[in-house]
């Protein structure tokens, strides 16, 4: 058996050094990319936002002391807490959990396995090396090749979609982007000054997107691949892909490869994303940087691309990866990219007209006149969030016609950034999570148009940028209008039932620290370890909606901590949360969140939180991850829940020789990422 390393992190919080210098290029230790001087919440900007017509929001969240905890508000504060939810610490009903979390909350824990709850079974439904393709070998770790890799699973599996297969019973597709690489414990003797071209061009396989077609057994609720479907697809490092949208052919956009600035290979880093009402999923290039060599600019710096070697060291063996050699090739990474799982012959496009940022994801939903709004984070410390309106109605149908018109929705529209402000005196927001005197952390904001694409060309609304260099250098237009610095704004995730919308802010430890914006009433804490979620009230028409009311849900960490919330319910009743990342909604509208960097020294896990009702705010941990793993997808189906483990084993000192987790396959076998199905023993609905 094989030495199995403790848990150490030489890093703040719970993310190991090894999954901070493979995932995103040890970010949290460069400079923070934006340095600009930015308004903050909680400066004067209130009256300008009211003469712009913001709106309150139509339901106020209150971060209220709740039962158990020790938050000492003076009278008028709690005056104000009580007239809006009753007193404070109101008992709840001993009646059953919310309709979709009436499972026994799994305890938190630091077991080396996938943890459920009693009564459910689990499988692991595919791993990192498994053939989908025909002719894809079985997967040998010891005898790695780039083209048994392509053909096969790709590593660190994030976002998840499961889609209908029409006309198989029992099959869905399942689509998995492929983030990022970890060479060390991928590599036997993996030497990281001096990486092979096989080990390299291994990686770049090993990169991108993956569709697997998966079968339901119905006596036992496991799914399995079924390989050698016409449907199964890998998209690499390698595989093309068109540039569309207003910069498609800009000269920023040209390299001496492509001097048509509109074809480019490859997609990097894939996090999370989202899935479309045409039949379409969407992935977000998030921490593309690190991939880059001997950059020098401004507008480098501010993606945050490094001066010298990278980590990977491929700017070696493709010139592509050096700014010093093809000062654009980083310009045509960093967008949302388009795959079409039912079109095997498809190319995938990058959608320039949604900005160019670390992308964590790209979700949608559909105005009352059929256009689509797409929601996306930048993830980065101080960094903002964004919507794109489209100017073009969806077509209903399956014709050839209908599907081309569909796949030109995301290219023509208005880009807006987030600004925030709340509706406290900057003087009681003091970074301890205290209450001001109204009792809650809320506001009011505006989405500031950043630029419009339409079919004759497109339009800057930003002073000093033309409409290329705003889809391009996104990030400089939202510091130019002076977008909200907020605490590493990842998934974003409308309801499908409320139309509210919810924003997770995974972290920021250098919120408050000196040189760095302090906390405002959108981000309230200094040192935000543990991170918070916001909800979003805007007009149902989303098309028209340039203002919107906004909350603090959740604010994580311990419940016995002070500083939490929990959407007003008892605190001595949740589940301990931290690092919220990933989110996605079941059937009965509760909000289920995965987590990345626990920094309450427990594992990773998938919770799920009541959004409504007499229970609001009720959250419980539904699974923990293996050692070094963290929570993506996920997927809540009504009878299944899926999560993709994303780097397990990935713990300081760990590597193929000495690995730090015996998952999934036990001592003896290299570690593998992996996607896990769960369901309910008896067959019955989750949590229900």
């Amino acid at each position: 058996m094989r030495n199995l390393l403790p848990i150490i992190s030489s890093h703040s919080g719970g993310r190991s050094a090894m999954t901070c210098r493979f995932r995103c290029g040890d970010a949290c230790f460069h400079e923070v990319p934006n340095t600009s001087s930015n308004e903050y919440v909680g400066d004067v900007i209130a009256d300008a936002l009211s003469r712009r017509g913001a709106l309150r929001a139509a339901a106020v969240v209150t971060v209220a002391a709740a039962a158990g905890s020790a938050v000492v508000a003076g009278a008028p504060q709690a005056a104000a807490v009580e007239a809006k939810h009753g007193k404070p610490g109101k008992p709840v009903k001993p009646a059953k959990a919310a309709r979709g979390l009436r499972f026994d909350a799994v305890a938190p824990n630091t077991a080396d396995q996938v943890t459920v709850p009693g009564g459910y079974q689990q499988n692991v439904v595919i791993r990192w090396g498994d053939p989908i393709l025909r002719g894809a070998p079985a997967f040998d770790p010891e005898h790695q090749t780039a083209a048994a890799q392509a053909g096969q699973f790709g590593y660190n599996n994030d976002f998840l979609a499961l889609l209908p297969i029409p006309g198989e019973r029992n099959r869905q597709l399942l689509v998995a982007n492929h983030e990022y690489t970890d060479e060390v414990l991928m590599f036997r003797g993996y030497d990281a000054a001096n990486p092979t071209r096989e080990q390299v061009e291994v990686a770049w396989a090993a990169h991108g997107l993956g569709a697997v077609v998966v079968e339901e057994d119905r006596r036992s609720g496991k799914l399995t691949v079924v390989s050698r479907h016409h449907l199964n697809r890998r998209i690499t490092a390698t595989s093309e892909f068109l540039l569309t949208g207003p910069a498609a052919g800009s000269s920023l956009l040209k390299t001496s490869a492509d001097r048509t600035g509109r074809k480019v290979l490859g997609t990097l880093n894939n996090c999370s994303g989202g899935t479309t009402p045409w039949g379409t999923t969407l992935h977000g290039e998030e921490n593309f940087n690190q991939y880059f060599a001997n950059a020098g600019r401004d507008t480098d710096k501010r993606y945050g691309i490094g001066t010298g070697a990278s980590e990977r060291k491929w700017e070696r063996f493709d010139k592509r990866f050096d700014v010093a050699q093809e000062p654009n090739e980083s310009h045509r990474f960093g967008y949302v990219v388009e795959f079409d799982p039912y079109d095997p012959t498809s190319t995938p496009r990058k959608r320039t007209a949604l900005g160019r940022f670390k992308h964590e994801a790209a979700t949608v939903r559909m105005t009352s006149d059929g256009r689509p709004v797409v929601y996306t984070g930048d993830d980065e410390r101080f960094d903002y969030f964004y919507k794109f309106v489209g100017s073009k109605r969806m077509r209903h149908g399956n014709s050839r016609a209908a599907r081309e018109h569909n796949l030109t929705l995301l290219d023509e529209g208005t880009l807006y950034v987030a600004k925030l402000t709340g509706d406290s005196p900057a003087s009681e927001i003091d970074g301890s999570g205290t209450l001001p005197a109204d009792g809650e952390f809320d506001g009011s904001g505006t989405w500031i148009p950043l630029a419009t694409a339409t079919a004759r060309g497109a339009v800057s609304h930003v002073e000093g940028m033309t409409a290329e260099e705003v889809f391009v250098f996104t990030r400089l237009a939202g510091d130019k209008v002076g977008a909200t610095k907020m605490d590493r704004p990842e998934d974003i995730e409308p309801s499908p039932q409320s139309g509210k919308v919810y924003v997770a802010l995974t972290n920021n430890t250098n919120r408050g620290k000196t040189g760095s914006p302090v906390a405002d009433e959108a981000n309230p804490r200094t040192n935000n370890k543990h991170g918070h979620i916001l909800e979003l009230t805007e007009r149902r028409n989303h098309a028209d909606a340039t203002s919107f009311g906004w909350s603090v849900f959740l604010v994580a960490g311990d419940p016995a901590d002070p500083a939490t919330y929990f959407a007003g319910f008892p605190k001595d009743r949740v589940s301990p949360i931290s690092c919220p990342d990933n989110v996605a909604f079941d059937v009965h509208g509760n909000l289920w969140i995965s987590t990345d960097g626990n920094a309450l020294g427990t594992h990773d896990g998938l919770f799920g939180v009541a959004t409504k009702g007499d229970r609001r705010g009720e959250l419980k941990q539904f699974l923990t991850m293996p050692n070094g793993a963290e929570t993506c997808g996920p997927i809540v189906q009504e009878r299944r829940v899926l999560v993709a483990v994303q780097h397990p084993g990935e713990v300081d000192g760990a590597s193929v020789e000495q690995p730090a987790s015996a998952w999934p396959d036990g001592p003896g076998k290299i570690v593998r990422p992996a996607v896990v199905a769960v369901w309910r023993a008896d067959g019955c609905d989750i949590g229900v």
